[in-house]
C-alpha cells in the first residue's frame, strides 16, 4: 500500500485549527512542521521533558497531511479550508509515500547507546558491540529513560563511577528501569524503583526480567508505602525528574537517604542548579557533580558538611 501526503505552508494562527479540520475531513494524519527548516530563519522548539511546548507551530509552518493515495486530496483540503473559515483553499502540493517496512524503518533509527565507560543500551534487535560490557538489553517504549537523554545519561554515569556493591540504591520516578537496572547490575542490593506511572511500572518490570535482574522490585507509590521497604533508608538515592517536582519532593527524598548514603539528582538545567541545592539545603549539601547539553546532575552525602568534588 502506498500513501500521498498533502503539503500546505500556513501561518502559524491557522497550523493548529487546519491540523484538526483535515483529520476531519479525511486525513490519517497530520504534523507540523517548521517551514523554515534547514535556512538561518529555523526557529527549534523545545522544552524539558514533560513541559513541552503547548502549540507546536511556527510563525511559518507547514502542514503535512498523510491521505491514501486514491484520495482526493483538492477535497479534502477544500473540506478544510471551510472549516476553519479561510478565505480561499490554501495553495498545496503533493509529495507521494512509497511503500515502506515501518518496522524495520523505524528500529535502524535506534542503534546501541555507548554511556560512561563501560555500558551500553543495546535495542533487542541488536547485536551488543561489546560482549564483555555492562548490557542493557533496552527498546524505545512509552515509558521515559533510554539513555539518550543527558539527564539518564549523567545518572547512569555517577552509578558507574560510584558503584555501590551490596549496598541499597533506590531510584525515583524510574521510568523505565534502567537506572534501578544499572545499579543492580553494578553490584548493589536490595533496588527498588518508584514511579507515579502504571504504565512505567509495567514496562520497568517487564525491562528487569529481560535483562536478568527481576530481583529488583518496582512500586507505584502507594504500593511502595505499604511494602517492606516503607520505611528503608537507602544507601543511594537518585531521581531523574524535573525541577519543580524535584524542589517538592526535597524533605520526602532526603529522608529515605541513609546517613552516609548519596542522593543524586537530574532532570535539573543548568541555570536551575541553585534553586534545587537551595531546596535541599536543610537537609543534605547538593554540588553539581558533571553536565551535558544544558543540563546538570547534582549530588551529595548525608551528614558531610561539605559537597563532594564535581567530575
Amino acid at each position: 500500500m502506498s500513501w500521498t501526503e498533502i503539503v500546505i505552508e500556513v501561518a502559524r494562527d491557522h497550523a493548529e485549527a487546519l491540523s484538526d479540520a483535515l483529520m476531519d475531513a479525511g486525513a490519517l494524519s497530520v504534523s507540523v512542521e517548521d517551514a523554515d527548516e534547514g535556512t538561518d530563519a529555523e526557529k527549534p522548539l523545545f522544552g524539558e521533558p514533560g513541559m513541552e511546548p503547548e502549540e507546536a507551530a511556527w510563525d511559518h509552518s507547514r502542514v503535512v497531511a498523510l491521505t491514501d493515495v486514491d484520495a482526493d486530496q483538492a477535497a479534502i483540503v477544500a473540506e478544510a479550508a471551510a472549516a476553519v473559515g479561510l478565505a480561499a483553499v490554501p495553495k498545496f502540493s503533493l509529495r507521494p509515500v512509497a511503500d515502506e517496512d515501518w518496522v524495520r524503518l523505524t528500529q535502524s533509527q535506534f542503534e546501541p547507546i555507548h554511556i560512561g565507560k563501560n555500558i551500553w543500551v543495546v535495542p533487542s534487535w541488536h547485536e551488543a558491540p561489546d560482549a564483555n560490557a555492562l548490557i542493557l538489553e533496552l527498546d524505545p517504549g512509552l515509558a521515559f529513560g533510554t539513555g539518550s537523554h543527558p539527564t539518564t545519561r549523567l545518572c547512569m554515569e555517577w552509578l558507574e563511577a560510584h558503584p555501590a556493591p551490596a549496598k541499597s540504591v533506590l531510584d525515583y520516578g524510574c521510568g523505565s528501569g534502567i537506572l534501578a537496572m544499572v545499579a543492580r547490575k553494578l553490584g548493589a542490593n536490595p533496588v527498588a524503583g518508584v514511579d507515579i506511572d502504571p504504565q512505567a511500572i509495567e514496562s520497568a518490570r517487564d525491562n528487569a526480567q529481560r535483562n536478568q535482574v527481576a530481583d529488583i522490585a518496582f512500586f507505584l507509590p502507594d504500593e511502595f508505602a505499604k511494602s517492606a521497604h516503607a520505611e528503608q533508608r537507602f544507601d543511594v538515592v537518585v531521581a531523574n525528574i524535573l525541577s519543580s517536582p524535584l524542589k517538592l519532593m526535597a524533605p520526602m527524598l532526603s529522608g529515605r537517604v541513609a546517613d552516609g548514603g548519596a542522593l543524586i539528582l537530574s532532570g535539573v538545567l543548568a541555570r536551575q542548579a541553585e534553586e534545587v541545592a537551595a531546596a535541599y539545603a536543610p537537609f543534605i549539601k547538593l554540588g553539581v557533580w558533571a553536565e551535558q547539553d544544558g543540563w546538570v546532575a547534582l549530588h551529595g552525602r548525608l551528614g558531610s558538611d561539605t559537597v563532594p568534588p564535581a567530575r
